[in-house]
């Protein structure tokens, strides 16, 4: 009888090492598709951000984008919209939050006081509120009487919190970046 030692490998232990490194091979391969279908497809990935050219906004208009499928108002306010955001009392606000932390730093360093930018969707039931309307001369959601003034916040009607501020960042003096 030949003697065998435990510290030579075998035939057998080979072929036990190759079959199940084939097999965690193929387990790979055949879950790699079903972990790749989870992300965005090209589409979305496309509407992730958008640039936008803000200097044929004159003052006092605004401008609609649409990003991610949504209506995204673009402000370009006068001195008299951002004194009349400034100027309220804060804690009277439904949702109370200062014009200032509504606004972004421009390229320069400077809070941009002159832009607004927010999601055109009425945060009660979803609607498009209309600009330049309402009480506040800012927005009017005809849906439910939602008034929101010239920064975007709640004032009166149903509608629980201000319009919504996407992620942006101005990338020059004349583009900003959505998203």
């Amino acid at each position: 009888m030949a003697e065998i030692h435990a510290d030579e490998p075998t035939r057998r232990d080979f072929l036990y090492v190759a079959t199940g490194s084939l097999a965690a091979v193929g387990a790979a391969a055949a879950i790699w598709p079903l972990i790749d279908q989870m992300n965005p497809d090209a589409s979305v990935l496309a509407l992730a951000s958008i640039e936008i050219d803000i200097s044929n906004i004159p003052v006092g208009q605004e401008t609609t984008f649409k990003w991610r499928g949504k209506p995204v108002f673009v402000r370009h306010r006068t001195e008299e919209e951002i004194k009349a955001a400034e100027d309220v009392d804060v804690a009277s606000l439904p949702d109370p939050q200062p014009d200032d932390a509504r606004l972004m730093t421009g390229p320069n360093g400077e809070l941009e006081k002159q832009w607004l930018v927010v999601i055109g969707i009425c945060t009660h039931l979803g609607c498009v509120p209309l600009s330049y309307r309402g009480e506040y001369d800012g927005y009017f959601c005809p849906c439910h009487g939602s008034v929101y003034d010239t920064s975007g916040r709640i004032r009166k009607g149903p509608a629980p919190t201000n319009l919504e501020v996407p992620p942006y960042a101005f990338i020059s003096d004349t583009k900003i970046k959505i998203g």
